[in-house]
């Protein structure tokens, strides 16, 4: 059983900035698709981002040119830096490992508020 614990969540002032990370508890963590999501209140849960074993990224529209997804493969860790973060940004954020179309973890998520 794989599990993805998440940090560095909490409250920021629109403008700021903050950094996620989530660590894998297995080595496998290397072979799979790494993404952050994240669900407001209300809403479904969309994709934010998404990183490759090989580091090739994918950001959600409203997040390109603020957000950076990264991962280290030798700490089994994946890190979303955060900034000019808006009031729109505010919602759970969670960590996910893709392995295979029918495969995937989800992290316990980790609050993110922005105030205006």
């Amino acid at each position: 059983q794989v599990q993805l614990v998440e940090s560095g969540g909490g409250f920021v002032q629109a403008g700021g900035s903050l950094r996620l990370s989530c660590t894998a508890s297995r080595i496998i963590f290397s072979n799979g698709v790494m993404g952050w999501y994240r669900q407001a209140p209300g809403k479904q849960r969309d994709l934010v981002a998404t990183i490759t074993r090989g580091g090739s990224t994918n950001y959600a529209e409203s997040v390109k040119g603020r957000f950076t997804i990264s991962r280290d493969n030798a700490k089994n860790t994946v890190n979303l830096q955060m900034s000019t973060l808006t009031p729109d940004d505010t919602a759970v954020y969670y960590c996910n490992l893709l392995l295979s179309s029918s495969l995937s973890y989800w992290g316990q998520g980790t609050q993110v508020t922005v105030s205006s």
